[in-house]
């Protein structure tokens, strides 16, 4: 996979936060009311990629690989401890005031997204693509969260666009800068970057999107759940026809 088309894909990772920041301006009530069913398929989607993609593709390259699933969860707990990047729903989140500390940590997690995207490519293009999927669905509901917190905090309009587009201007930046740094790289450790990336989906769907399904349960959430687990076994006949 080329550079351009690496920056192509991460380009859209990153657009997909700009969309969320724009259904928070111009659509609050209709997010507040099915934002969750974006999370539920959103879960179902990154688990789905990480145990029956990632993981066993990591495995194959790598068969030490497994510490680094572990490694890659670990990493995204300490991150949030850093900062909340989990979606929020609160109309007064006391919590996840966004300070510069936080930023920092926000666009430390986006710049990690590119990265996610460009070392899903050096494996090869069909991981590559679930791979930007997932991104892309977490950072829908990242882009709600980011902007709702600013919303909330008082910020003007104007820099509350800036706040975000930095956040999402690190993804494409993340991918370029792995792009040079993981081409051409040993594919044993390119097995151990994907089960890193497992590690840190299983983090992100099982401690922060489903926890957030779960306050509002219904039969909807669970449907969307596993519609996102059949969207990901679509694609994976899809490649292998």
């Amino acid at each position: 996979m080329g550079l351009n088309e690496i920056i192509i894909f991460s380009a859209v990772s990153g657009f997909a936060m700009f969309m969320g920041s724009a259904l928070i301006f111009y659509f609050d009530s209709w997010v507040s009311k099915n934002s969750i069913f974006l999370i539920s398929f959103a879960a179902g989607v990154m688990l789905t990629i990480a145990f029956m993609n990632l993981i066993p593709e990591a495995l194959s390259i790598a068969p030490g690989s497994w510490t680094m699933v572990f490694a890659g969860f670990l990493a995204l707990y300490a991150l949030q401890n850093i900062v909340m990047f989990h979606p929020c729903h609160d109309e007064v989140c006391e919590t996840h005031k966004l300070g510069l500390f936080s930023f920092a940590g926000l666009v430390v997690h986006s710049l990690l997204d590119g990265v996610i995207v460009a070392v899903g490519f050096e494996a090869g293009f069909e991981i590559g693509l679930l791979t930007t999927t997932a991104v892309i669905l977490h950072k829908l509901p990242d882009g709600i969260t980011i902007t709702s917190i600013l919303i909330h905090s008082k910020m003007k309009k104007k820099t509350t666009v800036m706040y975000s587009s930095l956040v999402a201007l690190a993804t494409p930046v993340g991918a370029v800068i792995a792009y040079f740094f993981f081409r051409n790289i040993a594919p044993g450790l390119v097995g151990s970057l994907l089960a890193l990336t497992a590690g840190s989906f299983i983090y992100l769907a099982a401690a922060d999107l489903l926890p957030e399904t779960h306050k509002r349960r219904n039969r909807a959430n669970a449907l969307f759940f596993f519609l996102g687990i059949g969207a990901v076994a679509l694609i994976g006949k899809i490649f292998a026809a």
